[in-house]
């Protein structure tokens, strides 16, 4: 069985066998999650709807690392959606300064995204919003949805229980249109991506990047939040990954571009946001400062003439929420690759042992909100 264009016994022996798998596996789950969820549909409806026609509802969303970035694609998408107040709040955040974050008397839906549920922060942050806010609503220990077990990675970076966890809450808060047919094609726009970039994400990788910046608006901001951690974990640090809008880039971290340099910029649908993307686009090539620059896109490519730039067919209708799915295949394997190319074992890549699957050494705090 091959994996990423890599037999399994080569893979083995790399140790990246899981985390080939775990990426190559998901425009296969995606459809799985669609019927878990839709066969559970009456339960959540009946769960949500009393909550969403509150006016003084507030949503949070919250998780960490990785799970923090599922919450921050889907809260420009929930906040149109619903009209109500939605805030992206990382656990770590939640946890270190809970004055700033949890409001006791107003009512709240605590949406938590976890792999394992077991890191010290998942577990403070809900003991802490049920102690302290006076109404709190949980979309997990209240209504929990399970993903498929082979969402729960077995490498070390998450990659499948990243867009499952995306995947589930977008249709649980019905943010995905036609549900079953868009699912099914997001599936065959990560399957083309698998098995058509594999020669561009080689040729990317041979030319051994030191500095790689993902660039989105809307939910594609958070989902470039998570393609640079990608790198970065991957890679055990030794590439430098940041993430930015891009119209914030050029507001200072546009200096971090030298030669040795890989930009890349996710393309939204929304017609009015792209022109502002494209235009940055157009200005990185122009500037020539950057080893390469490369566009995902589900749009038509009549403003773009670059050969490195990765178009998905098909999802030129879905949303921007949406394409966070097939274009984050692309940055986990391009993750994935850099990290062989470094000599690492993907599935466990940071040696020194200094950072974990589940994180360790954090003590949790009393905190008196008396105070």
């Amino acid at each position: 069985m091959d994996y990423l264009g890599i037999s399994q016994q080569r893979l083995e022996k790399a140790g990246g066998y899981w985390t080939a798998r775990e990426i190559s596996q998901q425009p296969n789950i995606w459809p799985l999650i669609e019927g878990l969820v839709a066969a559970d549909a009456a339960a959540s409806r009946a769960f949500l709807e009393p909550l969403m026609r509150r006016s003084d509802l507030r949503i949070v969303l919250t998780g960490a690392g990785t799970s923090a970035f599922v919450g921050e694609c889907l809260a420009p998408a929930l906040a149109r959606k619903s009209g109500h107040a939605v805030d992206a709040v990382a656990t770590t955040d939640l946890v270190g300064s809970p004055m700033i974050w949890l409001r006791p008397r107003v009512p709240m839906l605590l949406v938590s995204f976890a792999r394992s549920g077991n890191s010290p922060e998942s577990v403070a942050a809900l003991q802490l919003a049920e102690q302290y806010v006076q109404e709190c609503h949980h979309l997990r220990n209240t209504r929990i949805v399970l993903l498929p077990e082979e969402t729960n990675d077995r490498g070390f970076a998450m990659t499948s229980s990243y867009s499952g966890m995306l995947l589930a809450a977008a249709l649980v808060f019905d943010l995905i249109a036609s549900a079953a047919e868009t699912v099914a094609q997001l599936a065959r726009s990560a399957g083309e991506v698998l098995a058509g970039t594999l020669p561009l994400i080689g040729s990317l990788t041979r030319e051994r990047f030191e500095r790689i910046v993902y660039l989105g608006s809307d939910s594609l901001k958070g989902l470039a939040r998570e393609a640079a951690l990608k790198t970065l974990e991957l890679s055990d640090g030794q590439v430098v990954a940041i993430s930015d809008t891009p119209l914030g880039f050029r507001h200072g971290p546009k200096t971090i571009i030298n030669d040795r340099s890989l930009v890349v910029v996710l393309l939204c649908n929304e017609p009015y946001t792209r022109r502002y993307e494209v235009d940055l686009l157009n200005e990185l090539r122009a500037d020539g400062v950057a080893r390469r620059v490369l566009a995902l896109t589900a749009q038509p490519l009549q403003d773009l003439r670059n050969p490195d730039d990765v178009a998905l067919s098909g999802a030129g209708a879905a949303s921007d929420l949406a394409l966070c799915l097939p274009y984050a295949v692309f940055a986990q394997s391009l993750a994935f690759m850099q990290s062989l190319s470094l000599g690492l074992t993907p599935d466990v890549p940071n040696a020194r042992g200094t950072v974990n699957r589940v994180v360790q050494g954090v003590t949790i705090y009393p905190w008196d909100s008396s105070r």
